[in-house]
């Protein structure tokens, strides 16, 4: 009896989590836009500024040497751009999509600075609609067989050792 109880509240607690999901991939997403846009306004810049002299990126970024300043600088500057490309890349993938195809692009919502912000104002709510219950459903499942999994696992050396007492 308590095992199943343990189970049951495995699956409650499995449920509550997942069934969250939806609704912070999409508070997710709203940061990772405000971010390519942010990102996308330095980039555009920086490109003004080097093409005003007839300069690529890449040479703009090439002449940035002689001190540790622009050392710095450069190496800052080329991080952005690798950032932008990758958040810009995640939001083609992320949006327009629905909860179940944003948990399918789930590896592109890695950004641990988004992730953060988005977490930090993140408000728990009780989804109510499909798909809300359906990432519930299998989060009730997979806390369900995870608990169920690992209560079985530790009892395991005493039921052998009972069957070998017998």
């Amino acid at each position: 009896m308590i095992l199943r109880a343990l189970t049951l509240a495995g699956g409650l607690a499995g449920g509550a989590v997942t069934s969250q999901f939806p609704e912070y991939s999409q508070q997710y997403l709203q940061r990772l836009g405000g971010a390519v846009d942010a990102l996308e306004q330095v980039t555009v810049d920086f490109d003004a500024s080097a093409q005003s002299v007839g300069l690529t990126r890449g040479d703009a970024l090439a002449q940035m040497t002689g001190s540790p300043f622009m050392e710095r600088r450069r190496v800052d500057m080329t991080a952005t751009f690798r950032r932008y490309d990758a958040l810009s890349d995640a939001l083609s993938q992320l949006e327009g999509q629905g909860p179940f195809m944003r948990a399918y692009h789930l590896p592109k919502m890695r950004d641990a600075k988004i992730a953060k912000a988005a977490w930090d104002v993140y408000q728990p709510a009780m989804p109510l609609n499909f798909a809300g219950l359906i990432f519930a459903g299998v989060g009730f499942v997979l806390g369900a067989l995870g608990i169920s999994l690992m209560l079985r696992l530790l009892a395991f050396p005493f039921r052998r050792r009972k069957a070998a007492a017998n």
